[in-house]
Parts: C-alpha cells; structure tokens; sequence
C-alpha cells in the first residue's frame, strides 16, 4: 500500500513528539507491548477499597437529590479550529457537552468515597497531530486531569496513542479505526466506531451483493478516496473484497486532502459510467461531490461519499438533493432511546447530531461511567480493563467490545424521505439490524 504524505507526517509528528517529551524530562518513548502503570487519585481523593455501586440509567437522565461534593477532571484535546472543527464539533464536543450535562443534572459518578461532578477542560489541537501531541501532554502533566477524551481524526487519534500509552490513559476512542496490530501495541486503545474491513466487507460489499443480486445494479464500480489515513485504512480491505466478489473496480484513485474542486474527478469518473459510486470521503470534500454531479447531470445509480452524508450540515445545505445518498452509519428510527437522544442533542445544542457516530460518542460517556462506578476510584487501569471486558447498559441497548472495537454499529445509513413527509439518515446495513430497505437507483436531482 502506498504511504500518503498526511500518513507520514502523522507518524513522524509522533515520534518527534516522544523524543522530545523525553529531552524535556517526560517519560520515555514506550516500547510497543507493557501495560500502562495503573494510577490512583491524588492525595485526598482516595477512596475506601470496597465501592458502592450506583447504577447508571440508560435512557434519559434524572435530576439527583444528592448533588456532588468533588470533581472529576476529564481533559479532551480536540480539533476546535482547522480542517477537523466542523466534524468534531458537532460530534465529540457536542455530544460530551450534553453528556456532562446529563450526568451532572443526575448526580454525578457515584464512587466509592462520594459524589464527583464531571468537569471536562478543553485544549484546540488545531486539526494538528503535533499540537494534538502538546495539548495531550499539557493535560496530563499540568492539567493533571483523571481521564482523557480522545481526539478527532484517525491520524491524529494514532499520532497521540504512545503518549496515552505511556502515561497509563485509556484511550476509549470512536473517531479512529483500531487495528489488531495496533491493539497488540496498545492494549488500552479501543474504537467504538468498528474496524474498516467491517464497513468495506459487511457494509458496502454487503450491500453491492444484495443490491445485484435483485438486479438492481451492474458490477461496475467507480472508488475515489481523500489521501488520509481513515480512507486509505478504509480502501485496503475494500478493494480485494469487491475483486472477490466479481465487481470491475473502473475508477481507483486518490486525491489530496486539500482538494478545493471535484468537477475533473466527476467528469472522469462520469465517462467510465460506473453503477455504483463509492467515495471513500471526509466531510470537506464530500460537500464538493455534489454540485459538479448537478452541473454535468450525472446521477449513478448508487451514491455512497463514506463520511459527510451522516452529518446534518449535508442534508442542511443540499436538502432534497439529499434524497437517497449514502454514507457510514445510520440510526434506527425504530429505536426510541435513539430518538429521544436525537431530540435532546438538538434541543440542547441548537443543531442535529451526527447519525454516524452521534450517539456512539454518547453511548462512550455511558461506558465510562458504567466503568467508573464498578471499579470505584480513579484507577486507571482497573477501568481500563473494566472497558475491554464489561457490559453496558446504553441509549443502543447493551454494548460490548469484541477485541479491542464495538461491531454493534449500523454500517451504512441513507438519507430517505418518512411517513411524516421528511427526509431522516437511516439505517441500511447490515440487513439484519437496518430499519429500512435500500432506495436505489438514487432519486434524481431536484434543481
């Protein structure tokens, strides 16, 4: 597989971060397989060995009686600014927002020695691996927060993963992909977003399949990606699963990051008349998809642009154009905690959330609650380990890890028109847990 600039810059940020924590006096660069030190509450905050336990609800919250007497600092270095801070925005910052919200309102963590308010301090990585490296490290070493929130991004989640490691952080992460190799080095990074071969294998292939088998579609497959590392991960298991299962990849190439105009890759993709479009995407260039395709009247049967669709602001700036696109993710409409989820982020927030990964960043504030509560104190380790091992009680019903990554997620979503005349981004794969049938061919363009 080739190796994108972004890829090796990422890389290098890290190790150039490591080498320079250790000049300054930090810890030394881990080597790839010891656990991380367990770590206990500053002095005062010790609680007693055997813990009360509180049950976390899993559905709406509720105004406690009892309010908190102490703090639980969790520090989350995000991308408020650059190419990443309208996704994470709307996803991580918003989400954990109305997670503290909730937990507060309801009393806070319940531990062993009383109740703690959650207090999150928040860092700006700049969408920068290397800022993200510094931020990460102020918190831990200034900040002295107890938990971490990881970032936005896979890059920039992988490029801050020694530094997690090595200070003994779980890193309960859903903006990234977590391999297997990546779990041996890091037994604490986990992804409750899957892992990529799961989308390329049982979501679009998977739906490829269904869809041709009913004769809905060809076999002729057009695969544009961004050069990062989330697509270029995403297309290494894609491409061999589509060959294995008898589709023409017609179209198979790159693009920058900073790609500011689609029209020629459109036009060329367009002259190879694929069946299906799979763009393996971020949201910036999702949203420069769309308007070359109206201007030349291009509309493939089947539209998939992987990460962009999932976000409200797709549906807010195209509207009816929106109509049968797809992307990852998705959400049960049928699912009433799910829905409920959905009113409250916007009632809260001012605007819709991800159907991506919007609840799942929230289903993670659940977890580690759960995982708090169990073990008691602020011992690092032992909820670390509570995570990779437990059952949770969530707004998407119970969720346990397999490996290091969740694989309960819906896969693919589509935006569809409903019963009360609007469009909603639902759940199309896997088929056996979606709540609607694929809508294909893809509507025409409205204007």
């Amino acid at each position: 597989m080739r190796v994108s600039r972004r890829r090796f810059f990422v890389t290098a940020a890290a190790l150039s971060a490591s080498a320079l924590l250790s000049a300054c006096g930090g810890a030394a660069t881990p080597s790839p397989a010891p656990q991380p030190t367990p770590t206990t509450a500053p002095a005062g905050q010790q609680p007693a060995a055997t813990p009360t336990l509180a049950p976390a609800p899993a559905g709406s919250p509720t105004v406690a009686a009892t309010q908190p007497t102490k703090k639980l600092r969790i520090g989350c270095a995000v991308s408020l600014s650059g190419v990443f801070a309208a996704g994470a925005d709307v996803t991580i910052v918003k989400a954990y927002k109305l997670w503290q919200d909730d937990v507060n309102k309801a009393g806070g963590f319940q531990l062993a020695d009383g109740r703690y308010e959650v207090e999150i301090i928040w860092a700006d990585d700049q969408s920068n691996p290397e800022e993200c490296i510094r931020q990460v490290q102020r918190l831990i070493t200034q900040e002295k927060v107890d938990f971490l929130i990881p970032p936005y991004s896979t890059g920039i989640n992988h490029a801050v993963a020694p530094i997690f490691h090595q200070n003994g952080y779980p890193q309960v992460a859903v903006a990234t992909w977590v391999t297997e190799e990546d779990a041996k080095r890091f037994p604490y990074f986990v992804s409750f977003l899957g892992r990529p071969e799961q989308y390329a294998e049982e979501g679009i292939v998977g739906l490829l399949k269904y869809l041709n088998q009913q004769g809905k579609i060809g076999k002729r497959v057009a695969l544009p990606y961004v050069d990062a590392e989330f697509a270029l991960d995403f297309v290494k298991p894609l491409r061999p699963a589509l060959q294995a299962a008898g589709f023409e990849i017609v179209y198979d190439q790159g693009y920058p990051m900073e790609v500011s105009d689609m029209q020629s890759i459109v036009t060329e993709i367009m002259r190879l008349n694929p069946d299906a479009v799979i763009g393996i995407t971020y949201p910036n260039d999702t949203m420069l998809y769309v308007p070359p395709m109206k201007v030349l009247g291009f509309n493939p049967p089947l539209l998939f642009l992987a990460n962009g669709p999932n976000y409200y602001f797709f549906y807010g700036t195209y509207a009816d154009d929106a109509e049968g696109v797809m992307g990852l993710g998705g959400i049960d409409v049928r699912n009433q905690q799910l829905v409920d989820f959905y009113k409250r982020f916007a009632a809260f927030n001012g605007t819709e959330a991800d159907r991506w990964g919007g609840h799942v960043y929230y289903v993670v504030g659940q977890v580690i609650q759960q995982a708090f509560e169990r073990v008691g104190k602020i011992d690092r380790k032992a909820i670390g380990d509570e995570i990779l091992k437990g059952t949770f009680d969530t707004i998407m019903g119970q969720v346990k890890l397999t490996g290091n990554a969740f694989l309960g997620n819906w896969l693919i979503g589509q935006w569809q028109r409903q019963s009360d005349g609007k469009l909603e981004y639902v759940a199309i794969m896997p088929r056996d847990r979606a709540s609607a049938e694929p809508l294909v061919p893809k509507p025409t363009w409205k204007s």
